[in-house]
């Protein structure tokens, strides 16, 4: 079924009878191409470009819960492509472009808005890193415009520029960053995925995988044995338990973001703000409630909650910039397991095991990675070879010294 206006005009006129389902609710076949292990963002967005743009259609999505439950489902909705380091930088905006035509690709209103993205400074060596940030990210042909303060005092006014701790003196803005509604990305490449072949298989869950002799030639869930030709992890915050079945060990850690939306408000803020003196993130939804998140609680967990010490870092972060969110109420917070790399960037490649890939190490990019991440999964998986911006994510860069550390804080993940 294809959505237009027509379409919609038609069917509020008879009923809205006509509707069918998004997608189909198949039985596993007994075996496949390709089996994709979680049906999030970057499982559904693999199966669809591998069926769309690649040609491999007998393919799997295997989900142990609802599609749309895990961190798809859990994130704040923010898209960017304000990198620095030539590792993820290409990446990301492979990812902004794919976003800035994803709704008339899979004819799907996935809400894509781009209100823009501004990093306030603080300081004046803040402001030198950021000119570094926005001449790399010129240089991989993404927009970048450094805001000093009287630019930043027109567009935001409301902005504290004169607190004494953290004045603001200006901003890095990409006007092309903005939000997406995030439930209708998983909605639309589920969608478009099926539409090609593509089973996808709910409340299926991996228990284990079938290797022999260092090959893996499919998958044991909760529905019985599956086979596949290749087998294709990407589960966000369960990578190490699903990859443990395995007998893998991976350089990631999990733990739990928080997010937070405020009662709906009036429309005050035109885009994404962040905070440049700590980790404070906030745009208005399209109802008018104030979505904002911060720092991961610092501890491993597999819980989608969070504890209140995280809870008074995040506001504090918001107030100290702009006062007037403290008179708003809290409506509802949170959590989603971050898959934390050690060098806070992630991985698409091969494992030592032929026919077992891996796609995770997200961190905080999971959301606006998910075009080009599955994008360059399915071409590692058709093609056998890393797509040209995915070339670095490799799982074996810590033992090979190359890093793609873009904080440069080292090793350590609660830091990224």
């Amino acid at each position: 079924m294809r959505y237009s206006a027509l379409k919609i005009f038609t069917e509020g006129l008879t009923g809205n009878k006509g509707w069918k389902p998004v997608w189909r609710e198949p039985e596993p076949k007994k075996e496949y191409d390709v089996i994709i292990v979680g049906g999030g963002g970057h499982g559904l967005a693999t199966a669809y470009y591998l069926s769309n743009k690649f040609g491999v259609k007998n393919v799997a999505v295997l989900e142990k819960g609802w599609i749309g439950s895990g961190n798809v489902g859990r994130n704040t909705t923010i898209i960017r492509s304000n990198y620095m380091l030539p590792g993820n930088e290409p990446f990301y905006e492979l990812s902004m472009k794919l976003w800035e035509g994803l709704e008339q690709d899979f004819n799907y209103n996935a809400m894509v808005s781009q209100r823009g993205i501004l990093n306030l400074y603080h300081t004046d060596p803040q402001r030198d890193a950021y000119v570094r940030r926005g001449n790399a990210m010129l240089m991989a042909g993404a927009d970048a415009v450094l805001l000093d303060q009287d630019q930043l005092r027109e567009e935001c006014p409301f902005l504290d520029f004169d607190n004494a701790r953290f004045p603001i003196k200006g901003g890095l803005a990409q006007r092309r960053g903005g939000t997406v509604r995030h439930d209708a990305v998983a909605w639309g490449y589920a969608r478009g995925a099926d539409a090609k072949g593509v089973d996808i298989i709910q409340n299926c869950e991996v228990t284990g995988f079938d290797i022999e002799n260092g090959v893996c030639r499919g998958v044991e869930t909760s529905k019985g044995s599956i086979k596949a030709k290749k087998i294709a992890v990407c589960v966000a915050g369960s990578s190490s338990r699903v990859m443990a079945k395995a007998g893998m060990r991976l350089p990631i850690e999990s733990h739990v973001l928080q997010a937070f939306v405020s009662e709906g408000l009036k429309p005050v803020i035109p885009g994404v703000i962040t905070f440049g003196a700590g980790h404070f993130y906030v745009s208005q939804s399209d109802k008018g409630g104030l979505v904002f998140g911060g720092d991961i609680d610092g501890y491993n967990t597999y819980a989608q909650r969070g504890n209140l010490p995280v809870v008074e870092d995040v506001c504090e972060g918001g107030m100290a910039i702009m006062p007037m969110i403290g008179r708003a109420r809290l409506l509802r917070s949170w959590g989603g397991i971050m898959d934390m790399s050690m060098d806070g960037s992630p991985f698409i490649d091969k494992t030592h095991i032929e026919g077992l890939h891996f796609n995770g190490g997200w961190c905080y990019g999971g959301f606006k990675a998910t075009p080009a991440s599955g994008y360059c999964y399915a071409h590692l998986l058709a093609k056998g070879e890393p797509h040209e911006v995915a070339t670095e994510m490799r799982l074996d860069r810590f033992e090979r010294g190359a890093m793609i550390d873009e904080k440069g804080v080292g090793s350590q993940p609660n830091l990224h």
